[in-house]
């Protein structure tokens, strides 16, 4: 079938398994460009099929040769109707790291799951043993609690008052006044109880438990900070607060892996489109904003290049990881430098419709969006028939 994108606002509803498939090796291509990292050997990836969770089991396998389990929640496609883009990118990952010689295996499943968790678990001790790297980078909107049986269901909203600022809708360019009504009720709990920290301890003393972390294991979560003008809705909303939850609970979690030799980081990331970040108003303007700026100087990053250096300059340099006041790891270095917020805060205020095109990156934030499904991607041939019937071979 001939595979074009639709879209329903933040969300595009195909995807396309040969864009899909180049994208992750493109990705795969820059790691090798760069000089072997001496990192982890066996690593577990939660949340692995795109974004900062796909980059960091890319890196992982083709910067350290590492074995790689990946655990994700995507669907196949079925004839006719094309799969999730984590599927698709998924099946190209683990294509190219059997071509390479590399352990990967997947798990297709709910993570937040007592059920996830045991056959992860049991993977691990029947092929691995034991893992020295745990990457968690799971980004969903709602969580079925494993106790409970409760369904939780995450908010973006302002805490205390009403929020007015500017967006854009990126599809468009049109640039308008927005205005988000502040959390009510139990948002804040729920919000906490979906992204915050609890089901990452679980997962942390699970694997603790069933003696399936090396001496030394490390154990990295991320997260993100911004700028003041996305404070309100982002930092110092609900969201925010399941940031704060999850930054305290690396601390605890490092307690308890401290009887190995381990501990537990959160690390701090740059702006950049996902699935996610594309359905908070106000960030597709500031991104557009931040990516011209940081273009200009030549120092943007996307989710590889973060991640590389993530691992190259602060988890894997022989030396102490260098460690914020607050106690985390902070690659959004560049995304927050002086000069960089001082021009996107200038020319926020000058943020229109007729000028966002020259001002910003409208465009570059478009193509990393139809990115994420498999489009716009260079070098694929999208006239061409494609059989969206992808498998990935490895699914337990």
């Amino acid at each position: 079938m001939i595979i074009e994108p639709r879209t329903r606002g933040f969300i595009c509803l195909t995807s396309h398994p040969k864009g899909c498939a180049q994208n992750v090796k493109d990705q795969i291509a820059y790691v090798q460009s760069k000089e072997k990292i001496e990192g982890a050997k066996k690593v577990l990836v939660l949340g692995s099929s795109t974004g900062f969770g796909l980059a960091s089991r890319i890196t992982s396998a083709f910067g350290s040769d590492a074995a790689t389990i990946g655990v994700f929640f995507d669907k196949p496609a079925t004839a006719g109707r094309p799969g999730s883009p984590g599927f698709y990118n998924t099946a190209a990952f683990e294509q190219e790291a059997k071509k390479a010689g590399l352990y990967a295996k997947s798990i297709n499943g709910d993570a937040f799951s007592n059920e996830v968790k045991e056959q992860v678990i049991n993977l691990i001790k029947q092929d691995l043993g034991q893992i020295d790297l745990v990457i968690y980078s799971l980004a969903s909107p709602v969580r079925t609690h494993p106790t409970s049986g409760k369904r939780f269901k995450s908010v973006l909203k302002p805490i205390g008052e009403v929020f007015s600022n500017k967006t854009v809708d990126f599809h468009t360019g049109n640039v308008s006044e927005i205005s988000i009504n502040p959390a009510e009720g139990e948002d804040v709990e729920n919000t906490v109880t979906v992204m915050g920290g609890e089901d990452w301890k679980m997962w942390m003393d699970a694997l603790q438990e069933a003696n399936v972390l090396s001496e030394g294991i490390k154990a990295v979560a991320y997260s993100y900070i911004g700028p003041e003008v996305t404070k309100p809705v982002y930092r110092n909303g609900t969201i925010g607060a399941a940031k704060d939850h999850l930054e305290a609970t690396a601390l605890t979690i490092s307690d308890t892996l401290k009887s190995i030799g381990g501990k537990a980081y959160v690390s701090v990331n740059k702006a950049l489109v996902t699935q996610a970040s594309s359905a908070i108003p106000v960030i597709p303007l500031y991104i557009s904003l931040l990516y011209k700026i940081m273009k200009t100087k030549g120092i943007h990053e996307g989710c590889i290049e973060q991640i590389q250096r993530l691992y190259s300059e602060r988890l894997y340099t022989g030396k102490e990881v260098p460690l914020d006041d607050k106690g985390r790891i902070r690659i959004d270095d560049l995304e927050m430098r002086e000069d960089v917020q001082a021009e996107v805060a200038k020319l926020w205020k000058n943020a229109t419709t007729e000028n966002l095109a020259e001002i910003g990156d409208l465009e570059g934030y478009s193509k990393e969006f139809f990115k994420l499904f498999g489009f716009k991607v260079d070098g694929v041939d999208y006239d061409a028939d494609v059989n969206e019937l992808v498998e990935v071979p490895s699914i337990q």
